[in-house]
Parts: structure tokens; sequence; C-alpha cells
């Protein structure tokens, strides 16, 4: 009877039997190093080298806790809405009035991110590239 032939996915790891017990030291510095890094950054060590190349935040603990493995990608924030003083309150719609001239509006600052602002929402994960 002649044997039956291995399936290919079983042959590299033929070549890892011979190390396996020269490995016990190395598998313990890699299992200490992903319980470390995901003490510290939430991440295993291959989370985060899948998080850099992928430059999405990708985790084995948001899988733990029933989320998707990478976070999506975030939309960009809403406008704020357009706000104005009115006799003894405040007026609030989602875009401008069309009246000329413009009422001045209440609240103060920016009603849309800064190009720094959406670089810096936009940039990927390790912030590398």
């Amino acid at each position: 009877m002649r044997p039956r032939p291995l399936p290919l996915p079983a042959l590299p790891l033929l070549l890892l039997l011979p190390a396996c017990q020269a490995a016990e030291p190395v598998t313990g510095l890699l299992a200490a190093a992903n319980i470390g890094s995901t003490m510290v950054i939430g991440r295993t060590v291959p989370d985060a080298v899948v998080s850099a190349v992928s430059g999405r935040d990708c985790s084995a603990v948001r899988l733990d806790r029933g989320l998707p493995y990478c976070r999506p990608q975030e939309a960009p924030p809403a406008p704020p809405a357009y706000c104005t003083r009115s006799l003894g309150s405040v007026d609030c719609w989602r875009q401008p009035p069309l009246a000329l001239p413009l009422p001045r509006g209440v609240a103060d600052g920016r009603a849309t991110l800064t190009a720094s602002q959406e670089a810096n929402r936009t940039r990927r994960w390790p912030g590398l590239w």
C-alpha cells in the first residue's frame, strides 16, 4: 500500500519541525512581546504590522469585542448648524439663510476643518507616510 501524499499547505510546516525544540525560548519571547504590546498599544505585534502596512487601525482586541478587525474610516464631520440671534432666543439652520446681508452667526470660529486638521484626521495610522 502506498502512503497518501501530503497536502501542499503542510509541506512548509514540515520544514519547521526540526526547529521545534530550539524555538521554545523564541516562542516565549514572542508571547511576552504580544502580551506587552496588547497592554501598551492595544494590538498584538502582527496587528501592529498589519496596521502599519494598511494604514488603518486593526486589532484582534476589536475582534474579541465583536467589532470588525479593522476600524472603518471615519466620515468627515458634519458642518455645524448656522445659528443667529432672534428676539429672546437663538434660531439655528442646517445651512445659512439666503438673506442679504447675511445675519451674523452666534458661534465664533470656523465652520469647516482647516487643511492641516483634515490632513491630521485622514493620516495613516502610524504617521509614517
